[in-house]
């Protein structure tokens, strides 16, 4: 052979088992695997390993002596990691096994006489290399409720315990890693084998030349992707342990758990016995074709750069110790760029200044001791701080979580004191929350006096608080003369921030100041950012984060609305107003009304933004959860933008702003507008108890996760630091620059589901602010323009891709002759692959009109025929669209995007109205399901439709009879394969299916027993025991009755067990002592009334088996409805 193979397990499995080899992980063949869980495809622990490790790695200290755990105590650790609450849910479960690993297990044990509690540690998170790494391959694990399994490629365990799991994929199949990602979220189903993801930590897609990393249950959209960046020190290694000296510094960017580049790792062979061990199940060819690969040098690829990056045993063990937490029921694992700004972060602070300390011994002469010892007997330099540039929308605020869960948890610094500084109350309590909910102790001073009193505490928790609250602290504190006390600012270079650092000086004169960025530094911003001790690298730009999809790209397109001024009546009015005030006081008086500001506020052009704006939205976020922000001038002219939205009535609007007697926006004192902001502020106090804070919450909370209102409305507010993924449209209707608006346009840029981009609608005319604010935010420290580049895009430039995805949708039926033939395209989507990519394209063509129909300035200038070619013919792929999901019973279609898809149809292709050609019906429901199939055209289609909707409803209910299903998925695939293959004709194939579709519905096998008619539990239980009894007798009706026998024997004792009154029992099945009970008695009824009785040749393996079978069934049969 002169090429490389593609198939999966050569190109991509294969090389990544060799890879975890050689990076130090120990394989394992499948079975024995499946040995050192006890033979149990259920249970997903090495047990025999982890059993070993737990005696290796822990012992107990008692009085100078090493004392051993008892043996009852090892087996008591094992049952706790073994008790799983995935009834709590998938990640709740999850949290409390990442407890376990990560804290440990309290148990009681008895030494001389004096009985303590001592914790038991399953993983040796200080010395990486007293653990033990293994790798096994297609990893069998029981389905929940199944006898079924689901199968991962490769998964890695740490001391027995599985830690990732990795799905590989072959890099020429269609989307390879969107493959892998859909098997994952597969697997983690209710369904599926939730027992192996609740002790995940790191879950790997890979396909040779891409990959892509998440953690437990992470959805399609927030998979991230892994860039290595020259930083060094992993937190995970005690530094003085042995893993040093035997790899190096720890965690050293080029540092793996075995010493080597990727390079050298990836072409270093395997021994002999490793080789014969992995090839041993394997065909002679695949072994052949792996030497001859191996024989020259093999290049890195993407897959074998995140296998070291991510796998390699002290990198693992870091990542999972101190880069996961849990933010509101939602599992999160770092992004590279939180990972590294963490690490560089911490080289700095814990780095020891190169001064003397008090006995005048040079500190670089005394090695890694504590470098908060150094600085405290030293000269009184303190720890260097930094700024830390992320851009908006890139996690920075969970940054700042897991940077101050490093300091906690880093030996080296004594009791630190860590404090979080905002300038604002909502930000303040945004990241109080935060941390909060990441179930790190957390304490947020009300007064400046309260935070006097928690910074003089003993606490170690983390401290909250706003600048203005230093004012009054600095009076009362005295200076806490401490190189351990941790400043973290949240965006640290804003104008207020100057006289917060004398205070934080004067507070904390040895203090370490970490500042947080989300927008570039303006150039006379450098003296901020070298106060706190410069930029930390590396910076995460919006390009970077734009290229990564870690936000979505921001869309802009301006609008204009015209206003005709009548200047007689003006002028005249103007004259008598303006008749006591002197030339030069009229003069200012007319120029200030003659402003843009005032001009905005024009009841008429008020109402016409509105008007537009209603349109907008309604038309741009139907059949999405999308929500809008509308930011004004004034509190006057929003509360006049909610009247007239309200008039108009398309959209549900609220308010948020703050008290009137407070300072925002550009309020001018001459508009007659107090009394009116007054009312609406009183009204909502009313509302809310007269809690201003209760006003604010509870409408972010409702903008944020509730239907309504669909479109905030603002001032000043949530225009930094607001955080709601579903924002998507942003309205400006007045000034912003700066920093100001960098900030606003950020806060639609998170991503979402569905969600492809972030649309500012500008009323006002900000473009050339925003070109200028870019411009005027400098290259510091190695910063460029391409820094900023990525921040938008017109809305009219990326609707120009619209001719292109046109294009691309109909050459997929350039081979169709006869164009107004329907079912000749229907045709050639009869393959599954091309029929996938024509949903796919069909959903881009879709998203790109309809962006494009939001576009002014491309509706104005596109050919009215053009466009109506595209609402045409969007119309007939929809209609195309529905037509084959139906004969094909495809249905899953891209769901982000389905309700878009449909709501654009619904809303532009009047003239042509889609409507779906068939709806997608249950069998059962016989007569609708008729009159559906009667609506199809052609014999073929009528039969295709029958034969893929009865498979689809066979998948469904497999789990409920397996023998009876079984049956007749084969009939029924047989009958497909035998039209396919022209071997039968059109109304052959429609007759068998027909055939086999009545005979599913009816459940009328002509060999089930007319004792067992109606009993639909009791047909699967016969099915079950005549699969195993079939083959012991001559005589077939023998077995038949036999398992008839069986069938309504085991039908009664489930009955006796699970229902009561007639009902299933609640939640039974989740009740193990009930299952345990059910095992018994039908094991012992098949032992007593049918093995012994009957003479069957039965083992008790083969007993337990049809038991565990029956008791599936049983638990989808008898369910709660």
């Amino acid at each position: 052979m002169t090429t490389p193979s593609f198939k999966e397990d050569h190109i991509s499995q294969i090389p990544a088992l060799h890879f975890l080899q050689n990076l130090g992980y120990t394989y394992l063949r499948p079975e024995e695997a499946l040995r050192l869980r006890g033979g149990k495809t259920s249970q997903v622990i090495l047990e025999e390993v982890l059993e070993k490790q737990l005696r290796a790695i822990n012992s107990i200290q008692y009085k100078g002596k090493t004392y051993a755990y008892s043996d009852s105590n090892i087996q008591a650790g094992i049952n706790a990691l073994k008790e799983v609450p995935l009834q709590e849910g998938l990640v709740t479960a999850n949290e409390h096994i990442y407890n376990l690993l990560t804290l440990g297990k309290a148990l009681e044990q008895t030494i001389e006489g004096d009985k303590k509690s001592y914790t038991l540690q399953y993983i040796n998170w200080k010395e990486w290399d007293k653990n033990v790494f293994h790798v096994t391959e297609e990893f069998k694990v029981q389905r929940a409720g199944s006898h079924e399994h689901y199968v991962p490629d490769i998964v890695l365990f740490v001391n027995g315990i599985p830690l990732v799991v990795i799905e590989c994929k072959r890099p020429d199949m269609k989307d390879p890693l969107q493959q892998a990602i859909s098997q994952h979220l597969r697997n983690q189903q209710e369904d599926g084998i939730r027992i192996l993801y609740a002790y995940s930590q790191v879950l790997l897609s890979m396909a040779t030349n891409a990959a892509s990393y998440a953690t437990t249950a992470t959805a399609e959209k927030f998979w991230s992707q892994w860039k290595e960046l020259p930083v060094a020190a992993d937190l995970s290694a005690d530094r003085s342990s042995s893993a040093d000296k035997s790899a190096g510094t720890a965690g050293t960017a080029g540092t793996a758990g075995t010493a080597g580049t990727i390079e050298e790792i990836k072409n270093r062979p395997l021994a002999d016995e490793q080789i014969q061990k992995l090839f041993a199940a394997r065909l002679d060819y695949v072994r052949r074709n792996f030497e001859q690969a191996a024989a020259l040098e093999r290049k890195v690829t993407e897959q074998d750069r995140y296998l070291y990056n991510i796998c390699r045993p002290q990198r693992l063990l870091d990542l999972t110790f101190h880069f996961i937490l849990y933010d509101a029921g939602i599992k999160k694992i770092a992004r590279y760029q939180q990972y590294f700004a963490i690490k560089a972060t911490m080289q700095r602070i814990t780095a020891v200044p190169a001064d003397l300390s008090a006995d005048g011994t040079d500190v670089a002469d005394v090695g890694r001791k504590s470098a908060s010892a150094t600085l405290v007997a030293g000269t009184g330099a303190g720890r260097k701080g930094g700024v830390i540039w992320h851009t908006q929308g890139s996690g920075k605020s969970l940054t700042m979580v897991m940077l101050a869960q490093a300091i906690a948890l880093d030996k080296s610094i004594k009791n630190p004191k860590i404090v979080i500084v905002t300038d604002r109350v909502d930000l303040d309590d945004q990241i109080y929350n935060t941390f909060k909910k990441c179930q790190l102790p957390v304490l947020q001073a009300r007064t400046g006096r309260h935070l006097v009193e928690l910074l003089n505490s003993k606490s170690d928790a983390i401290i909250t608080t706003i600048i203005n609250k230093f004012e009054t602290a600095t009076r009362q504190l005295r200076p806490l003369d401490s190189p351990d006390v941790f400043v973290l600012i949240d965006e640290a270079h804003r104008s207020q921030y100057g006289l917060f650092s004398t205070h934080m000086q004067k507070a904390f004169p040895r203090g370490c100041f970490i500042a947080f960025t989300g927008t570039p530094l303006k150039k006379r911003e450098k003296n901020t950012a070298q106060k706190f001790g410069g930029i930390i690298p590396p910076a995460y730009t919006i390009r970077q984060a734009v290229e990564d999809q870690a936000i979505v790209p921001l869309l802009y397109e301006g609008r204009h609305v015209s206003q005709q001024v009548q200047e007689q009546p003006i002028d005249t009015y103007f004259s008598i107003v303006s008749e006591p005030l002197n030339e030069y006081q009229r003069a200012d008086l007319k120029k200030k009304y003659s402003r843009a500001d005032q001009l905005n506020i024009a009841e008429q052009k008020i109402y016409t933004i509105a008007w537009d704006i209603s349109r907008h939205y309604r038309q741009a976020s139907k059949g999405t959860d999308w929500k809008g922000q509308l930011v004004c001038q004034s509190k006057w002219a929003a509360i006049k933008y909610k009247k007239h939205l309200d008039a108009i009535g398309l959209v549900s609007t609220e308010v948020l702003i703050s008290p009137p007697d407070m300072r925002e926006g550009e309020e001018s004192a001459y508009e007659a507008s107090a009394d009116e902001v007054k009312r609406f502020w009183k009204s909502k106090m009313d509302e809310f108890g007269g809690s201003p804070k209760k006003y604010e919450k509870h409408l972010i909370s409702r903008f944020k996760y509730d239907d309504q209102p669909e479109i905030i409305i603002v001032v000043d507010k949530l225009l930094t630091g607001f955080d709601a993924p579903r924002n998507t449209f942003l309205y400006l209707t007045r000034s912003l620059r700066g920093h100001s608006l960098l900030q606003a346009i950020a806060r639609v840029n998170r991503i979402h589901p569905g969600k492809d981009y972030g649309l500012i609608i500008d009323y006002y005319g900000v473009l050339k602010e925003l070109d200028e604010a870019l411009a005027n935010y400098s290259d510091f420290q190695g910063f460029d323009a391409k820094d900023l580049s990525h921040t938008i895009t017109n809305l009219a430039e990326e609707a120009k891709k619209l001719p292109q995805a046109h294009s691309e949708l109909w050459d997929l039926f350039k081979t169709v002759e006869n164009k107004y033939d329907e079912a000749a395209y229907e045709e050639v989507l009869r393959n599954e692959a091309l029929r996938m990519d024509f949903y796919e394209k069909l959903s881009l063509y879709a998203r790109l009109l309809k962006l494009a129909l939001t576009s002014g300035e491309w509706t104005t200038f596109t050919p009215q025929e053009q466009i109506e070619r595209y609402k045409y013919d969007l119309g007939f792929f929809s209609k195309l669209r529905n037509s084959v999901r139906q004969r094909f019973a495809d249905t899953v279609d891209f769901k982000a995007y389905e309700k878009q898809i449909q709501a654009l149809i619904d809303k532009h292709v009047s003239s042509h109205q889609v409507s779906p050609l068939t709806e997608l019906v249950n069998i059962f429901d016989k007569e609708k399901f008729e009159e559906e199939v009667e609506k199809v055209v052609g014999t073929a289609a009528k039969a295709d439709t029958i034969a893929h909707r009865t498979a689809k409803h066979i998948n469904e209910k497999m789990e409920e009879d397996p023998a009876f299903y079984k049956r007749f998925s084969q009939m029924l695939k047989e009958t497909i394969r035998a039209y396919e293959e022209k071997r039968i004709s059109d109304a052959a194939y429609l007759a068998r299916a027909k055939e086999i579709e009545e005979a599913v519905r009816n459940r009328t096998a002509s060999d089930i027993p007319p004792s067992l008619k109606g009993k639909q539990a009791a047909q699967a239980f016969y099915g079950i025991s005549f699969e195993m009894i079939k083959n012991q007798f001559e005589e077939a009706e023998k077995a038949r009755s036999i398992a008839a026998q069986a069938g309504l024997g085991i039908d009664e004792l489930v009955q006796k067990l699970v229902l009561h009154q007639g009902r299933p029992l609640i939640d039974w099945q989740s009740n193990s002592d009930l299952i345990g009970k059910l095992q018994i008695a039908i094991g012992d009824y098949l032992m007593d009334h049918l093995r012994d009785e009957h003479g069957l040749n039965w083992s008790f393996g083969e007993i337990d088996d049809i038991a565990s079978k029956c008791i599936e069934v049983a638990r989808r049969t008898y369910r709660q409805h």
